[in-house]
């Protein structure tokens, strides 16, 4: 039985809920069971903003996420609130170009990833939240990466299709790079 629990957190406006729909709409193309359970601040932007997604290969009987086995944070708060909460073996990506301090725990797998700078670099400071995917797709395995860009082709609304080359790129980013 193959079960990913995944929360996905840090301010309104990083993407992070968009994130989080598109690994549940690839749950959806693979015929998995799945939650997607968005959370954010009144503020929205600049506000928290979280994500519960829940990937199994049976039926979900809960949309919340005690302990993920995923976690992919964008913030020091939300790394500060659901380190602890995460599963033991349980995997961790964070944005290290935005968040300074390391994990303390040592029974977790954890990716540092300058996000944040990369998709500067490429000129799509907007997009941290697709490199942290693609590296969060290509180390769990949660969703295929064939099924991550029919999920993007999906989720991503016509009136902003000419972006979906620079998601795929952003997307290509984080699953090619080595830490």
């Amino acid at each position: 039985m193959r079960e990913n629990q995944i929360v996905i957190a840090g301010f309104g406006g990083q993407g992070l809920l968009f994130s989080g729909k598109v690994l549940a709409y690839g749950g959806l193309l693979e015929n998995r069971q799945l939650s997607w359970l968005p959370s954010y601040g009144p503020e929205m932007r600049g506000g928290t903003a979280n994500c519960s997604v829940i990937l199994s290969d049976r039926e979900v009987g809960s949309p919340i996420v005690h302990h993920p086995n995923i976690l992919m944070v964008m913030n020091t708060p939300s790394l500060d609130k659901y380190e602890s909460q995460v599963a033991p073996g349980g995997k961790i990506f964070i944005d290290s170009a935005l968040i300074s301090r390391k994990v303390e725990r040592d029974d977790v797998e954890v990716y540092y990833i300058p996000a944040t700078q990369m998709a500067h670099d490429i000129g799509a400071p907007s997009l941290a939240n697709m490199i942290l995917l693609g590296a969060l797709v290509k180390q769990t395995g949660c969703i295929s990466e064939e099924t991550l860009d029919e999920a993007l082709l999906k989720v991503v609304p016509p009136r902003k299709a000419d972006l979906i080359d620079l998601n795929r790129k952003a997307l290509a980013l984080g699953k090619d790079y080595k830490a």
